[in-house]
């Protein structure tokens, strides 16, 4: 089996191909696992909201006061009887956040705190804020959110197909419930720099879908002009054309969002960067993982239940039970050149002419049994691969003759 280094290249120059369609049940699976873990999470922790959801008070403590973070919440906690969140902020000083208190309990722990650490009241800033806004706030961030999937999904089923709209919006909802669930399990606070992070990367999430997309609408636009391949091993082709640009973006944008989320939060301990670059780092990385593993398999699924796909495919398995093969001749994710052995009737369309015409080799399909709509015994199968007799060999050669 060929190394991690070197699959990302033999894929992208045609040489190997993955059938992420073809075993598209098992990345279902995966894909229902996190998202029950997720709900698990959520379920049983619950989300932490900030004081700007739910309103209540942050003390900052200065760094003169000594005092831990565990001491801290201990002495918040006891004096207003609610639970509290302690950070330790870059320069030292502490930052306490209590939620669901008013302005007479807000002084109240207050004093207590200050009377604790030996200092005035007045050293210790405190900010109140109201429930009222925290509800506002919640409010507009949830109707932003409904308002931009309705519009992607009006966009879409007009840019591609009312199915890959659908498609899509399964794919976003499961980056959704994945970074919330991260929320949930490790217990970070939801601010409106966390609302920011979700809009931030289902946006990003789209874009990857929509690069998917297009390719593989591109592939399967012409699945009845030609009787070589399946509708499933054409979207399997649309989607291994650029998956290798897929994770190679997202690992560039993740390498940034990481020294955001350990050494901004790790070392500076910055709360907004926290708050901003965990739904980023996770979203990114279920965003990549949705559009290549779950939206064109989904889409694929949707098109099956088209009959005249359904007669399509059926006719080319017929084909090729008739022939004693399971998978197309010579190379299923049509990269690989026609040696002109097979049926003549089966050389329509652009796929076939879509080959590297130099260099002679092996190449490496998906097995057969798959056929690129179901599970087979083998995900990969190395055909050969022949090089056409040059048409300008010869040519400008003296031809021996004498004059």
């Amino acid at each position: 089996m060929a190394s991690l280094s070197t699959l990302g290249a033999r894929i992208y120059r045609g040489e190997t191909a993955y059938d992420f369609v073809g075993r598209r049940k098992f990345w279902y699976a995966v894909s229902i696992l996190l998202v029950i873990v997720s709900l698990t999470g959520l379920g049983v922790r619950g989300l932490f909201l900030g004081v700007e959801f739910q309103g209540g008070a942050v003390f900052t403590v200065p760094a003169s006061a000594e005092l831990s973070t565990d001491d801290g919440r201990r002495i918040a906690e006891d004096a207003s009887g609610n639970d509290a969140r302690v950070q330790e902020l870059g320069s030292g000083a502490l930052r306490i956040q209590v939620t669901g208190l008013d302005t007479d309990e807000s002084d109240v722990v207050r004093a207590v705190i200050a009377d604790e650490v030996g200092l005035e009241p007045t050293q210790i800033d405190a900010e109140l804020v109201g429930p009222s806004w925290g509800q506002q706030m919640t409010t507009k961030a949830f109707q932003g959110m409904i308002v931009f999937l309705v519009l992607v999904t009006i966009y879409l089923a007009f840019a591609f197909e009312w199915r890959m709209s659908l498609a899509a919006l399964a794919a976003m909802t499961f980056d959704l419930l994945v970074t919330v669930g991260v929320y949930a399990l490790v217990g970070f606070e939801v601010t409106p720099g966390s609302v920011v992070g979700l809009l931030t990367i289902l946006g990003y999430s789209l874009y990857d879908t929509v690069v998917v997309f297009d390719k593989v609408q591109e592939k399967t636009r012409v699945v009845h002009k030609q009787s070589r391949y399946t509708y499933g091993e054409l979207a399997n082709q649309g989607i291994n054309s650029v998956v290798v640009r897929s994770i190679n973006t997202s690992v560039t944008a993740l390498l940034p969002v990481a020294g955001l989320l350990f050494i901004g939060t790790g070392l500076l301990a910055g709360g907004m960067l926290k708050d901003i670059a965990l739904p980023l780092f996770v979203g990114l990385a279920a965003g990549t993982f949705s559009s290549i593993f779950i939206a064109t398999p989904l889409v694929v699924d949707f098109r099956l239940r088209d009959p005249e796909i359904a007669a399509h495919n059926r006719r080319i398995l017929d084909k090729r039970a008739e022939r004693g093969t399971g998978t197309p001749s010579p190379a299923a994710h049509g990269r690989i050149e026609d040696e002109g052995n097979g049926d003549a009737g089966e050389t329509g369309g652009p796929e076939d002419t879509d080959a590297p015409r130099t260099g002679e080799g092996a190449a490496t399909v998906p097995g057969p049994g798959n056929g690129g709509d179901g599970d087979g015994d083998s995900e990969y199968v190395t055909v050969q691969r022949r090089q056409p007799v040059s048409r300008s060999r010869g040519r400008g050669r003296p031809s021996g003759k004498r004059r």
